[in-house]
């Protein structure tokens, strides 16, 4: 899509995207959708059911989504949609999707995907935005999410959801209710409830270095812990010393809540804009607790007992490196996402001929005296505002994309598991996972539900595309679940034991200066926990460079 209106206030992913290309045009945000614009159209929508008074109401809710999609709905996703991928049965899912809707909205509709690198996500946008590429729907993380929703880019859809069919099935409605800003417009929608990194342990490894998960209490077990699988023979492979002890996909996270991946190591610091109990916000990197934090993971980095690789992993690579057939240079400590993850990650042991048992620590006393590990907030899908002053396009997008992703039956099942007959059957056979001692074979009657074989590796199962059927605010009504008794047992524990993450900030400073902020972050961690530099010089030097970015910043958001 084309805007018909193309000035925005650009994001700082944007500003970045077109200093790179060489641009110094900036353009004014435009108004968003008012309330005189609301009234007018409110006015004219009352005449129109005035004209048509002897019609039914069948007739009347013609009327009002009379607007069809003649074009393609275009959106934007990262990698947290699986089944996109052109190895993981996209052709399949895209095509029964666009049946799906087009059965539920009477006339043909087609969606096509652009699937975007997960890591690079935010910039990749950017760089689109910049060039004048929108799609029409996309997916948005919490931070990104909140530099772009006062930018007048995003179509303001609280009425649409407040009409919205699922309404009556939410079993968390507060979740896209505390989305909505202070005048009640919603400019995003989450299916699930976020979820969170709970510190995962090969139990193999411990049972090798003699301990137990429910000794390691406190930050000195957990570091001891850390220390005998870095320096022990662990994996059992007769050598000492060939393993790590952690393992983690950044030292900082670029998305919020930006620590989710070594909890146990940052603790109560927090390197990003806060907002207190006392409802005033201040700069979490230029406190105490933080500086520590840097001091806690210089100390482990530079004695060998977290990966270096840590420092530039991304999700893939960490994940391939702990569950590596050879575990020689694996590590013993992971932090990743709860629920269908302690599966993923158990199946991919498994598959390399593994041990395969896992435990989710309980968060150790300096994680839980700041409530547990993070529950981030959610992901969320936006539709972009064409800037026309008529809001019938994006009320057809809603209707034909968002509303039918919790239908409770076909849409909402291939939002969840994907395509019937190729990623879910309910066909009776038998179904082989596994490869020698660890082959099993399950018979499946007519009727069962049951996921099939993933097309890259035939002895794995597919488990879910988008949505978590474990964490979505409205459950599928057809009764279909592959929900395992370990996947809700680590939610269980997740749940238990966690504290939801802080908000992310929004502002006009964070938005044009946000890149900024971040690379001055990245450039203290490398400095003192990659280098071994001094805490005190690097946070000086953060200081220098953006300090009165944050300022003007946190100003801003204390003025809100």
């Amino acid at each position: 899509m084309k805007r018909k209106v193309l000035s925005v206030l650009l994001t700082s992913a944007m500003v970045m995207s077109m200093a790179a290309c060489g641009s110094s045009e900036t353009t004014e945000a435009p108004a968003s959708n008012d309330a005189a614009a609301s009234t007018t159209t409110d006015s004219a929508a009352a005449d129109t059911k005035a004209d048509a008074a002897a019609s039914t109401d069948t007739a009347a809710a013609d009327t009002e989504t009379a607007f069809q999609l003649t074009e393609p709905i275009k959106a934007y996703v990262d990698g947290t949609v699986n089944y996109v991928k052109e190895d993981s049965g996209k052709e399949e899912f895209v095509s029964q999707l666009n049946a799906a809707i087009s059965e539920k909205m009477g006339y043909d509709v087609t969606v096509e995907f652009t699937a975007l690198d997960h890591s690079g996500y935010t910039d990749a946008v950017g760089r689109m935005f910049a060039g004048g590429d929108y799609p029409d729907v996309m997916i948005m993380n919490a931070g990104m999410f909140r530099q772009y929703m006062t930018t007048g880019l995003l179509w303001n859809m609280a009425d649409a959801y407040d009409n919205a069919e699922f309404q009556s099935r939410l079993t968390a409605p507060g979740l896209n209710e505390s989305l909505k800003d202070k005048d009640g417009a919603l400019y995003g929608f989450t299916p699930a409830i976020g979820g969170g990194c709970p510190t995962y342990v090969k139990k193999a490894w411990l049972d090798a270095v003699g301990m137990k998960a429910e000794d390691i209490k406190t930050y000195d077990d957990f570091y001891k812990m850390l220390e005998a699988f870095t320096t022990g023979d662990p994996d059992g492979n007769g050598v000492n010393g060939d393993t790590y002890g952690f393992i983690s996909a950044g030292l900082y996270g670029e998305e919020a809540p930006h620590i989710n991946y070594l909890p146990d190591f940052w603790q109560d610091g927090y390197p990003g804009l806060l907002k207190g109990e006392d409802g005033v916000w201040y700069d979490g990197m230029q406190t105490e607790a933080t500086k520590n934090a840097l001091l806690r993971m210089q100390e482990a980095y530079q004695a060998g007992v977290i990966d270096p690789v840590s420092y530039t992993a991304g999700t893939k690579e960490a994940r391939e490196k702990y569950w590596s057939a050879d575990q020689t240079g694996s590590a013993g400590v992971f932090c990743y996402w709860a629920g269908s993850w302690y599966d993923n990650i158990a199946t991919n042991l498994e598959k390399n001929g593994v041990e395969t048992e896992l435990v989710q620590l309980d968060p150790i006393a300096e994680v839980a005296a700041i409530g547990g590990y993070l529950n981030r907030e959610s992901p969320v899908w936006v539709i972009i505002d064409d800037g026309d002053g008529d809001d019938a396009r994006e009320q057809a997008i809603f209707d034909a994309f968002i509303e039918p992703m919790l239908d409770g039956d076909k849409c909402q099942t291939l939002w969840t598991y994907g395509a019937e007959g190729t990623h879910w059957s309910l066909k009776a056979e038998s179904i082989t996972t596994g490869t020698g001692e660890k082959e099993k074979t399950v018979e499946y009657a007519e009727g069962e539900f049951h996921c099939l074989p993933t097309i890259a590796d035939p002895t794995t199962l597919f488990k879910k595309n988008h949505i978590d059927n474990a964490a979505v605010i409205a459950p599928l009504t057809n009764g279909y679940s592959n929900t395992t008794d370990t996947v809700a047992a680590s939610n269980t524990h997740f749940v238990n034991n966690c504290v939801d993450a802080p908000q992310a900030p929004s502002c006009d400073t964070i938005t044009n200066e946000g890149v900024a902020i971040t690379d001055a972050i990245k450039a203290v961690i490398s400095t003192v926990v990659v280098e071994g530099g001094d805490v005190d010089a690097a946070m000086q030097t953060y200081v220098d460079t953006v300090g009165s970015i944050v300022e003007q910043a946190l100003s801003e958001l204390n003025a809100q």
